[in-house]
């Protein structure tokens, strides 16, 4: 990697991280929260400007950021302080970090869709010997849906063959204006390590207008969350091992890689795939920091749930010991995912 590539990596990573914290940031100003910190990054400050209250970080380790809030892990007297305020309001302030992340990978999809289009489920070419010319399937047939899980991209159909591995599929796909069913049971292909239907992709991406644009859009946020939710449920169940995840140091690079491969292509080219990139990196945040674990907004939220079921409020120092407890698990992962992410680069 080029010391170019490892910046814009850095700067796609951080301004994630700032849109981020910038929901927590901005929703805490709407409810009169004093803001005692926002930074960027982990480990000791090396830059940090004094707002009209707020003071302003830059930390050494472009990983990760906070937004400090007077009153929100500790007790506080502060009639401005996050434990002071109702708690729906807490709840908003919370969610609005995840929130803002789903924002972030709508607009990007905006630009991305709007100036690349999508690839339709199209149907190019059928391979021969494979399930899907034994089903009868044929150049132009689009895939409408799998399993009854609607089909809108033809990564979907490869990321849908992918997670459901071997699985016989109820394939509904339409031609000449007619809808038509049928099962598949993709077929393991030893060159690709992989089960497939049998079907090649159109490459050619539609551009469609701006009502087109704003659908595609949100489909792409239901697109990136579902691998997100799919990657997670491997990995809970073993399929996906910790050698398979990958931190700050594997972002990094995958971005660092590919800002290299793609700048071959010309300054759109480079564009577009950064920005792909984004959607892919804001809406995996957005979906992991939801994780109803301690230490994560998921976690503080079923908290708030928790709270407003009962009516009573839990032990701030029991939360504060369950909020770093699930903190130093985190830690702890990321510096064995850190290992992991080295180790690949040698």
């Amino acid at each position: 990697m080029s010391i170019v590539s490892i910046i814009v990596a850095i700067l796609i990573f951080s301004f994630i991280i700032i849109f981020h914290e910038l929901g927590h940031f901005s929703m805490a100003k709407a409810f009169d929260v004093r803001v005692n910190e926002f930074t960027l990054g982990l480990g000791p400050t090396i830059f940090s400007v004094q707002g009209k209250e707020t003071k302003f970080c830059l930390n050494l380790l472009p990983f990760g950021g906070s937004c400090v809030m007077e009153g929100e892990d500790e007790e506080s007297d502060d009639e401005r302080a996050f434990n002071k305020k109702p708690l729906w309001q807490k709840f908003i302030i919370v969610f609005a970090g995840p929130l803002f992340n789903f924002i972030l990978a709508f607009l990007l999809s905006l630009i991305f869709i709007g100036a690349m289009g999508y690839d339709k489920p199209m149907v190019e070419d059928v391979m021969e010997g494979y399930p899907a010319e034994e089903a009868g399937l044929q150049s132009g047939d689009e895939i409408l849906s799998l399993n009854g899980f609607h089909i809108h991209f033809y990564n979907e159909v490869t990321v849908y063959t992918f997670f459901h591995t071997g699985q016989a599929l109820n394939v509904e796909y339409e031609r000449d204006g007619k809808v038509y069913n049928t099962t598949i049971t993709p077929k393991y292909n030893e060159e690709s390590g992989r089960y497939l239907l049998g079907i090649q992709g159109n490459t050619t991406r539609v551009k469609g207008n701006a009502l087109t644009v704003v659908k595609y859009s949100f489909y792409e946020i239901r697109y990136q969350i579902y691998v997100t939710l799919q990657s997670l449920k491997m990995l809970f169940t073993g399929q996906l091992g910790v050698q398979d995840m990958s931190g700050p140091v594997g972002i990094v690079k995958t971005i660092g890689d590919s800002y290299t491969e793609a700048s071959n292509y010309g300054v759109l080219i480079t564009v577009m795939q950064m920005i792909s990139i984004a959607i892919l990196l804001t809406a995996n945040l957005g979906v992991m920091n939801l994780i109803p674990f301690p230490a994560l907004d998921g976690g503080r939220l079923v908290i708030f749930l928790i709270e407003g079921v009962t009516r009573r409020k839990i032990d701030e120092r029991v939360e504060g010991g369950i909020n770093f407890v699930g903190f130093a698990l985190l830690m702890m992962l990321m510096v064995v995912v850190m290992i992991s992410d080295i180790s690949k680069l040698f």
